[in-house]
This record gives C-alpha cells, sequence and structure tokens, in this order.
C-alpha cells in the first residue's frame, strides 16, 4: 500500500513537473517571439520617449529645489518614479533589438531642435531652472502638461504603428498615467 502511495505520489509530481516545464518553455518562447518581434514605429517610439522622459525627469528634479508646493513636489516624485524604470525598459528592449538608445548620441540632450512634441527648448528649461517659489510651480505645471500632451501623442502613434506588443501596452500605459497626471495638474493651476 505504500509503495502504491509512493508510485502514485511520484507520478503526480512527474506529471505537474512535466506539465510545468511545458508552460515555462512555451511562454519563454512566446517571450522571446515577442520580445524580436518590432518594427520602425517601436524602435522609434522608444528612442524618443527615453528623451522626452529624460527631459521630464531633468525638470522633476528641478521641482525639488526649486517647488514652493507640496503637491508640485509631489508630483515630481510620481514622475521621477514612474518614468525612470521606463526608461530603463525603453533601453533595454533598444538593447535587445539591436538599435542604439538615442540615433543621434551625440552627448547631452539638446532641446532647441527636438521635432518631439511636447519638448521644451533649452530656453525653457534655463528659465525653469531659474524660477523659483510660486513661478517655479506656474511654469513646470504649465510645461509639464504641454511635455505630458507631447508623450500622448507618441503613444498613441505607438498604438497605432508598433508591432512589439510590450511596447505597445506600455504606450497605453503612458497615456493613462499622463492623462491622469495632466488632469491633476490643470487642478493645481486651477486652485
Amino acid at each position: 500500500m505504500k509503495r502504491t502511495l509512493m508510485s502514485a505520489a511520484f507520478a503526480v509530481v512527474a506529471a505537474l513537473t512535466v506539465a510545468g516545464c511545458g508552460s515555462d518553455t512555451d511562454s519563454k518562447d512566446s517571450t522571446d517571439s515577442t520580445g524580436a518581434q518590432f518594427n520602425n514605429a517601436d524602435v522609434k517610439f522608444a528612442q524618443s520617449m527615453i528623451a522626452h522622459h529624460e527631459q521630464a525627469m531633468e525638470m522633476a528634479e528641478m521641482a525639488q529645489e526649486r517647488a514652493a508646493s507640496t503637491e508640485v513636489k509631489q508630483l515630481a516624485d510620481k514622475i521621477e518614479a514612474a518614468q525612470g524604470p521606463e526608461i530603463d525598459t525603453m533601453t533595454g528592449w533598444l538593447e535587445d533589438w539591436g538599435q542604439e538608445a538615442s540615433p543621434d548620441s551625440e552627448g547631452g540632450m539638446d532641446h532647441s531642435g527636438s521635432d518631439m512634441s511636447g519638448m521644451m527648448t533649452d530656453a525653457d528649461m534655463e528659465s525653469l531652472g531659474t524660477a523659483s517659489g510660486a513661478e517655479f510651480d506656474q511654469m513646470f505645471l504649465t510645461m509639464m502638461i504641454e511635455h505630458h500632451t507631447g508623450a500622448i501623442e507618441m503613444a498613441q502613434t505607438e498604438q497605432q504603428n508598433g508591432e512589439n506588443p510590450d511596447a505597445i501596452a506600455l504606450a497605453e500605459k503612458i497615456e493613462a498615467d499622463q492623462t491622469t497626471e495632466i488632469a491633476q495638474m490643470e487642478d493645481l493651476l486651477g486652485s
């Protein structure tokens, strides 16, 4: 009886192990093929959104030193917490796809010549960097609304033209998150 129970238990464990391995292999294969599945729209989305997020992070860092409002500082924290990991994710995709993180790899960010929607110019960034207190808060919120609006446009383009499911999912998340943040910033401007 003991031997029969042991044999039955072994058979169940073996069956579950084989089933588990089969599932892992299947999901790994689909993940590998999903990771390799991309088009030019996916590459452009990742490259452009990295630069876009980097500028938002730069603006958010300024808020920690220059903002008067606790709400603005909290929003800046939230932006940094969301966009830093997204930059890492998109950089990883580009590496996996054999693409440059920045097609212009000249080092540094040139905001003035950017054709990306919502990007601030160098002059905008300098003005923001010299403002403080309530003036900073007003400028930050106004600029970040414009910045987020540009990111939403980029995310919508990815959803329409992209091929990589992970990139499309991130574009959907960016659109949802930044739409919510725009509403929050508009409320702060109105108060």
